[in-house]
């Protein structure tokens, strides 16, 4: 069975986007940045919700070809673009970069892909994460808290019908103030 991971840049007060889906407050650290690049390395396949989708899309198929790119943005770049996603979405009518796209049930087809064999998946988006939260699918929380309050936008956590209780994996202090933690689902 694959472990499924939500993981993000989150604001303390909670959010991943301020009003507006303003991610201008999130920019990481190099070693930030070189920690996410690694849990994608480490990533089999990823999910996503088509707001993440059309941010990522947007820029990362071609981020190694950028005249400003570093090379741990030509290195994410190529790792993104090649690796295997799936996109949830009912307006998305097209996807490219090695990238499957679904329509029915996400929790279905979330709980089929878990039951596969095979490495780590990773699930980005809120209204997506949130889906996999109510249906207890999530397996660990990885949560790079930035020391900014933005005072509401996008929750990184979804409302719940049900505790879901955690044990820490690991926490450590990023430059910048930033806290990252790693939390696995109790079961």
């Amino acid at each position: 069975m694959r472990k499924l991971i939500y993981g993000m840049n989150l604001s303390l007060d909670g959010y991943i986007a301020a009003p507006g889906d303003d991610i201008g407050w999130s920019t990481p650290s190099d070693e930030l940045f070189q920690f996410w690049s690694d849990q994608l390395q480490a990533t089999d396949l990823s999910l996503y919700g088509r707001k993440l989708w059309h941010t990522m899309s947007s820029h990362w198929p071609t981020g190694d070809q950028q005249p400003d790119a570093t090379p741990a943005e030509i290195e994410f770049a190529r790792r993104w673009r090649d690796m295997s996603k799936v996109v949830f979405s009912s307006t998305v009518d097209k996807v490219d970069w090695n990238t499957r796209l679904v329509t029915g049930d996400a929790v279905t087809e979330i709980t089929r892909l878990k039951a596969e064999d095979g490495g780590p998946m990773d699930i980005g988006g809120a209204t997506l994460a949130g889906a996999a939260m109510r249906a207890g699918l999530i397996d660990e929380y990885v949560l790079a808290t930035a020391p900014v309050l933005v005072g509401g936008g996008t929750p990184f956590f979804a409302a719940l019908d049900n505790w879901v209780n955690l044990n820490l994996l690991e926490t450590r202090t990023l430059p910048g103030g930033v806290t990252l933690t790693r939390y696995e689902t109790r079961r």
